[in-house]
């Protein structure tokens, strides 16, 4: 049955560089899992493609072969490169019993540049890896006669090139040109292989020069997030508050000017979480399972918390948990000259868990050298960990500089942790400040990235630990928020419509 009545059933291709179970390397990963089979579920049809890499076993998956020998154009011509290199198409065909089992998934495979390869990113010819990738998928599809897509939804500066060529080299294309493109920015900082701040200006993008070709070192210094900005029919981010904020200055990352340009066809939807592995009913890692009704049950899981890393037993401690990239983004120097005076004045225990950069690491080693009744790190990459402090720590402590939509609060919240967050991108869309004189909010929120706005955040929070009754009310409205992504892919859905009807009137315009 068709649940929207006289709507056509939409066909969406998700483009992206890593999408779980086959591949993952972060959140993105995550996303291209779950929103593909949201939209799936709402009786849309939703596919992937990604390269298959190294790591993707094809015997597990059951991989099969779509198109053999797709002929790729390099764009050189000099004689002294290959014009042409040589890909396949292989095909997943998902489990229809299977309720756990991903969408149709689609793997563009190279030898040289995706099979040979362990790694999703990192090379040094990752832009010609791009490249092949955009160009591979127009030709496949192209090639297929069996699926066009209506909608093709691209991801970051890395599915970029897919929009660039699709407008470009393929624009009167007679079976790709009906085709309405997306750009979903994931995290604008990141735009290719390059520092985007500091560029010469004999270097300078203006992204509408040709994509030279695949051996052309011009290639490295192309900004194919800007040029996804500038070519896709509709873009959206991860949050509708970084849809805003990425038209200023501050948060625009020097493609501010061109976002306000096309401001008309920006649009914010929230990342959403899987309920279906983030449920602290069934989590096999706590020592006691709960939900909302039963929310201090969770005392448990504290003490389980507390004995993993070593701490002192206290159920009547502070426990703030950190799950982290660290980075410089994710803000965690304004602990620098602030965590010590914290910890001796409060009745305060922090437990961190994540990697990145030497200075942060080191900064949270010292720390728990110093205070080890106080501070445990573990810094490097847990499967588990997380969940042990998402099911026993009282909250939360993500103070970013900016943060496109962010999991690990929502994923938090479903477990009774109360969030203390700034007020950026997807933080502020899904935390609501604790006010205690009508008693609403699921957590604790500040403005400014100051020393001072952490210290007094983080104190209100401690304070209001301290009225059990309260903390169990925004640990309780924290649990019950929507954040599935049954939500997001219904807005997703009316966004795939807006997108084809702007699609549609730019051919109208054209044919006049």
């Amino acid at each position: 049955m068709n649940i929207f009545g006289s709507k056509p059933r939409l066909k969406i291709l998700f483009v992206a560089s890593e999408a779980a179970p086959f591949i993952k390397a972060g959140g993105l990963g995550e996303v291209m899992f779950s929103l593909p089979r949201a939209v799936k579920h709402l009786g849309h049809d939703a596919r992937i493609m990604i390269p298959r890499y190294a790591g993707i076993d094809q015997e597990k998956f059951n991989l099969e072969m779509e198109i053999e020998h797709l002929s790729v154009a390099t764009g050189s011509d000099n004689g002294q490169q290959p014009e042409h290199l040589v890909c396949n198409v292989k095909k997943f065909e998902p489990d229809e019993n299977d309720e756990r089992s991903p969408v149709t998934a689609y793997f563009l495979e190279n030898q040289e540049y995706f099979e040979n390869r362990a790694n999703v990113y990192g090379y040094t010819d990752d832009a010609v890896r791009w490249a092949l990738f955009g160009k591979g998928i127009v030709e496949f599809l192209r090639s297929s006669r069996k699926w066009v897509p209506d909608v093709i939804i691209a991801a970051d500066w890395q599915a970029a090139f897919v929009i660039n060529y699709l407008k470009t080299v393929y624009k009167d294309d007679t079976r790709l040109k009906k085709i309405a493109t997306i750009f979903s920015i994931h995290n604008l900082y990141y735009q290719g292989m390059f520092d985007h701040h500091f560029v010469s200006q004999m270097d300078y993008d203006d992204g509408k020069s040709p994509i030279p070709s695949f051996y052309d070192p011009v290639l490295l210094k192309l900004n194919m997030m800007k040029r996804g900005i500038l070519y896709a029919d509709a873009i959206n981010t991860v949050s509708p508050t970084y849809a805003r904020e990425i038209m200023t200055e501050e948060y625009g990352e020097l493609l501010d000017g061109m976002l306000r340009e096309r401001r008309s066809v920006v649009y914010g939807i929230l990342n959403g979480i899987d309920y279906e592995t983030v449920n602290p009913k069934t989590d096999p890692h706590l020592a006691v399972k709960y939900d909302a009704s039963n929310v201090k049950k969770r005392v448990k899981n504290k003490e389980q918390l507390q004995d993993r890393f070593g701490l002192p037993i206290r159920p009547d401690a502070f426990v703030v948990g950190i799950v982290s990239r660290l980075d410089n983004q994710k803000g965690f120097d304004l602990l620098f000259d602030t965590l010590e005076p914290m910890i001796r004045q409060m009745d305060m225990q922090l437990v961190v868990v994540g990697s990145g950069e030497s200075r942060f690491m080191g900064f949270f080693d010292e720390m728990s050298k110093k205070f080890p009744k106080n501070v445990v790190a573990h810094l490097s990459f847990d499967l588990v960990l997380p969940h042990l402090i998402f099911g026993g720590a009282d909250a939360l402590l993500i103070p970013s500089r900016f943060e496109p939509s962010g999991l690990t609060q929502m994923e938090a919240m479903r477990y009774g942790v109360v969030p203390i967050v700034r007020k950026t991108g997807g933080l502020a869309d899904t935390v609501e400040d604790f006010n205690p004189l009508n008693n609403s909010g699921t957590g604790f929120v500040f403005n400014d990235f100051s020393n001072f706005s952490l210290i007094v955040t983080l104190t209100r929070a401690f304070e209001n630990y301290r009225h059990r009754d309260e903390w169990s009310g925004i640990q309780e409205r924290a649990m019950k928020e929507d954040f599935s992504w049954e939500h997001s892919a219904e807005e997703y859905l009316a966004l795939f419509e807006k997108a084809m009807d702007i699609k549609k009137r730019e051919l109208e315009k054209q044919e006049f």
